[in-house]
């Protein structure tokens, strides 16, 4: 643990941005990317060499943007902004890796363990639509409310309603 990684991101990024000070940066990094990553992670369908790919576009963008960033929200939350559009562009630019083993555990196993049931849940979010996809794992996995998921997003907060439900239907069904 560094001294840095006490002080608030307010003055990490004072201190980065004054003197590209490398001990703020990594407090930052720290701090922030395990969350990051692991959204990228859920809506790159657990490709962890894409998330990690993923993960290094953002912090270069935050980097580049940083002394633009205007406080109007915590930098976690930008952070995720950013990584969001990163996951959005390298799924539109038609990126998709077809996994080996497709399947889910037959419905109505009552002995899944709790691993296998967990893989099921991931497998089973990896088949949603990207746009549905998106708005399961920030609402239900992250916990950001329809008006921020449709500022990130750039989509309304009924879409992302929509979205949410659908998403959930979808769920269920593989998962009964």
């Amino acid at each position: 643990m560094s001294a840095a990684d006490g002080i608030d991101d307010r003055e990490l990024v004072a201190r980065f941005l004054r003197a590209r000070d490398e001990s703020s940066f990594r407090a930052l990094y720290r701090r922030h990317t395990p969350a990051l990553y692991g959204l990228a992670l859920r809506l790159l369908e657990h490709r962890s060499a894409d998330a990690d790919d993923v993960i290094q576009d953002t912090w270069i963008r935050a980097v580049e943007r940083l002394n633009g960033f205007r406080w109007e929200s915590t930098v976690r939350t930008w952070l995720a902004s950013i990584a969001v559009n990163c996951c959005r562009e390298r799924l539109r630019n038609g990126w998709r890796w077809v996994q080996e083993d497709d399947t889910l555990p037959e419905r109505g196993d009552p002995e899944v363990p709790p691993l296998e049931l967990t893989l099921a849940v991931d497998r089973a979010i990896a088949t949603l639509p990207a746009g549905c996809r998106g708005v399961f794992v920030l609402h239900d996995i992250e916990g950001r409310t329809h008006e921020e998921i449709g500022a990130l997003l750039d989509i309304s907060p009924g879409t992302s309603k929509s979205q949410l439900f659908h998403a959930r239907r979808h769920l269920r069904a593989l998962l009964r």
